[in-house]
C-alpha cells in the first residue's frame, strides 16, 4: 500500500513538473519539421541558441531529450526516463549527473549493464552512449520508458530513438547536457 502511495505522489509530482516553463534557451519556430513530432519531442523548444555543434539535451524535470544541430534546429527528441531520487535495491539516491558531459564510448544493440540488476548484471541497454561513469543513453524496453525519474542514473529512451542516435547523431565526443531535476 505504502508503495501505491509513493508511487501516486511521484506521479502528481511529475504532472506539476511538467507544466513549468523550460529555461535552457529562447524557443523559436522552425520553418520545417525533419521529424513527425510527437507529444514528447513536443516538449523540448524547437530552437535553441546555437551550440555551434551537436548537442542532446535530456530534461529530467519534463521526460523528455531532443537532439539538436550546430544552428539550434531540434532535429529529434522523444521520451526520457532519468534518474530516480532513490533506489531502493542499493540504498541511496541514482540520479542522472546534471550538466555538461561528452560521449566516452558507444555501444551496440547487444550492449548490457554489468551493474543492473543488482549482483549479476545483464539488464539490457541496446545502443549504449556512454557520457559519465556508468551513465548512458541507451533504448529499453518499452515499459521502462516511463513519464518519470526511474532509472538507476540512465537515461532510458525508445529503443529506435537510440538506435537513431547511435547511428545517425551521435560520435565520441558529443555534448550531452543533462538540465537540472
Amino acid at each position: 500500500m505504502r508503495l501505491k502511495r509513493d508511487f501516486l505522489i511521484l506521479a502528481i509530482l511529475c504532472v506539476s513538473l511538467s507544466l513549468s516553463t523550460f529555461s535552457y534557451a529562447q524557443t523559436r519556430p522552425v520553418p520545417s519539421e525533419p521529424y513527425n513530432a510527437s507529444i514528447w519531442q513536443a516538449r523540448m523548444p524547437k530552437y535553441i541558441t546555437p551550440p555551434g555543434e551537436n548537442e542532446v539535451i535530456v530534461d529530467p524535470r519534463l521526460h523528455a531529450w531532443g537532439a539538436y544541430s550546430a544552428d539550434g534546429n531540434l532535429i529529434r527528441g522523444g521520451l526520457a526516463t532519468a534518474g530516480a531520487n532513490w533506489c531502493g535495491d542499493i540504498h541511496r539516491a541514482c540520479r542522472t549527473s546534471v550538466g555538461v558531459h561528452r560521449i566516452l564510448s558507444l555501444g551496440s544493440a547487444n550492449c548490457k549493464s554489468s551493474k543492473f540488476p543488482v549482483g549479476r548484471g545483464g539488464a539490457p541497454m541496446p545502443y549504449c552512449m556512454y557520457f559519465k561513469g556508468g551513465q548512458a543513453l541507451h533504448g529499453s524496453h518499452p515499459a521502462e520508458v516511463v513519464d518519470a525519474d526511474a532509472s538507476h542514473g540512465c537515461v532510458r529512451m525508445k529503443v529506435q530513438d537510440a538506435e537513431w542516435l547511435r547511428f545517425n547523431f551521435i560520435h565520441l565526443g558529443t555534448k550531452v547536457v543533462i538540465l537540472s531535476y
